[in-house]
């Protein structure tokens, strides 16, 4: 027994040895050829815009508290990393208990001699019980992935950050510049959420609080895409992006939202075409003359 005890020591021992080695190389490797800053921002930039599907990974989003936490992926973080240089990294699943899993990243800028630790929690339960090994597995990657993104960007510059993730959202909406190309834009991106998560209409406007399709702009544009990473990614599920219930306060309407309620409302009060067309003749919006169009049909009127 005492024999085994000296021999594990002697691993160890050997272990750290060669460890601190490798580590002690790398050191003054990233001292003798330390980084071009802006050059490899500009790379990264270079590979986030190489085109919009891996500007589209760049982003996420994720409910919280009623809102959409919007901001830069794990694969952007992973972009930066690897063209910012003299970078070691590493995440792991360090504990498992019976109801949650926790994941540790470190990252460690050699040059700088500047090192950040990140840590995040996840449930392994369902709404059945604790997951399979199988699922565990998927959740811990999952949590790497998030723990890792945090530890990269406390240790990146949040400049060089925020520089190249305003590229990637400048290629991913493109030119939307006038209505036509920002109805075109919208109507692509919801579309294909509708279709890739069995989703309907109102609960893609739910996600972002909004009361119509008409109200999506550039930055509700940015935040559905980024829905679309974080479900792909594991930080959030169809349910909790799209069916989760609302926990703030509840949206506030605009002037014209507000409105069209009203319209709404008078319209579903009337029961016949005459007490319909007593609105008809007064000054409404478009959206509010859509609605008395289909009231109007609906009570038997013809053209």
């Amino acid at each position: 027994m005492e024999n085994a005890e000296i021999i594990l020591s002697v691993q160890n021992e050997v272990s750290y040895l060669q460890d601190k080695a490798q580590i002690d190389t790398q050191v003054a490797t990233a001292h003798a050829f330390p980084r071009d800053i802006k050059r490899s921002t500009n790379n990264a930039i270079a590979i986030a815009t190489m085109d919009k599907e891996t500007a589209s990974t760049c982003t996420y989003s994720v409910p919280r508290a009623g809102k959409a936490i919007t901001g830069p992926s794990v694969h952007l973080a992973k972009i930066i990393i690897q063209v910012w240089g003299n970078m070691r990294t590493e995440a792991k699943v360090i504990s498992v208990d019976d109801k949650t899993l926790t994941s540790q990243a470190i990252a460690w800028d050699l040059e700088s001699n500047v090192a950040m630790k990140s840590e995040v929690k996840r449930s392994i339960m369902t709404k059945t019980g604790r997951m399979s090994e199988d699922m565990i597995v998927v959740t811990g990657n999952a949590g790497n992935s998030i723990a890792l993104r945090n530890a990269i960007f406390s240790v990146v510059p949040k400049s060089v950050t925020d520089k190249v993730y305003r590229e990637a959202m400048q290629l991913l909406t493109g030119d939307i510049s006038d209505d036509t190309k920002l109805i075109k834009k919208r109507k692509q991106v919801v579309d294909g959420l509708i279709s890739a998560y069995k989703v309907t209409e109102d609960e893609v406007l739910s996600a972002i609080g909004k009361a119509s399709i008409d109200h999506i702009g550039k930055d509700e544009i940015v935040v559905l895409i980024g829905i679309g990473t974080a479900i792909k990614d594991g930080d959030t599920t169809i349910d909790q992006a799209f069916r989760a219930k609302k926990s703030g306060p509840p949206v506030e309407k605009t002037k014209d939202e507000t409105e069209l309620d009203r319209w709404k409302s008078l319209f579903n009060d009337c029961k016949t075409l005459t007490d319909l067309m007593t609105y008809g003749a007064g000054e409404m919006s478009n959206e509010a003359r859509e609605l008395y169009d289909a009231k109007y049909k609906e009570l038997g009127g013809t053209d």
